[in-house]
């Protein structure tokens, strides 16, 4: 298969001499929900990648290629040039080997458990220049239709967005907040929920665990760090928490703080 150069290279002045760029991620809704298999350097590594390809331009024929630098790094996640060098080594390092999972959300599957219906990889080849200070990345070919060439069903927000986020947990919720920007409320089962968040088998079994280690905490960093207004409900059958449904906006004031409601 052949390799199509989307290859962007930034310098320290050139970044000095230009205003930042508002870059976007943009990815379809399946790939949103996906369960994604990221640690938070390679979240960052990946992200910063996807942003830097064209959403709206036709699928190319062969896989994209973009190549990160450090200082291309450390602007977009405001990190010193020494802690960009070492989460460029971080990310790259096991990237390769990071799967996607796709399932069916739980309307289409009427009750039945959560099946993986299709794993694919991020990347077919990584490649970090140690002594440069840059990376190469080149998307697996199967994960480029959920990338480019997108028209409708899509989830798109700034990466500037999620830059301050210390938890993947929080950038997971906001991806899937995002997917309904348009109404200001989302609504996942508990199963479809922790399939997205990446939850342990632990924590699946306890929603007080998903409640503590991952609902609230990442609401409180995105309330903080991206001035988001979030509540939550809890949906409920019997005594069992079966769903979770969030109404979100955005703070004018930056910060304020909110008390889980149950239904």
């Amino acid at each position: 298969m052949g390799i199509t150069k989307a290859v962007v290279t930034v310098t320290k002045t050139e970044l000095d001499a230009v205003e930042p760029v508002l870059r976007r991620v943009t990815m379809s809704n399946a790939l949103t929900r996906s369960s994604q298999g990221l640690t938070l350097a390679e979240k960052r590594l990946m992200m910063c990648a996807v942003s830097k390809l064209d959403s709206k331009a036709p699928v190319p024929g062969s896989c994209p290629v973009v190549k990160i630098s450090a200082m291309d790094y450390a602007e977009t996640f405001k990190v010193d040039p020494a802690t960009a060098y070492e989460q460029l080594q971080s990310g790259a390092k096991n990237l390769y080997s990071r799967s996607i999972n796709f399932f069916e959300p739980a309307y289409k599957r009427n009750g039945k458990p959560i099946m993986v219906t299709k794993t694919m990889r991020w990347v077919g080849q990584v490649h970090y220049q140690k002594k440069e200070g840059w990376v190469e990345l080149h998307f697996w070919h199967a994960v480029v239709p959920h990338l480019m060439g997108i028209q409708r069903h899509f989830t798109s927000y700034q990466l500037e967005q999620a830059s301050a986020l210390r938890s993947m947990y929080s950038w997971r919720l906001l991806e899937l907040l995002m997917k309904f920007k348009n109404t200001g409320w989302a609504e996942y089962s508990i199963e479809d929920f922790c399939m997205s968040m990446g939850a342990t088998d632990k924590q699946k079994e306890n929603f007080g665990k998903i409640r503590t280690k991952i609902i609230e905490p990442a609401i409180k960093e995105l309330t903080e760090k991206d001035g988001w207004l979030i509540q939550y409900q809890q949906i409920k059958t019997g005594r069992r928490v079966t769903g979770l449904r969030f109404t979100f906006l955005k703070n004018p004031q930056g910060r304020l703080d909110l008390e889980p409601q149950n239904i």
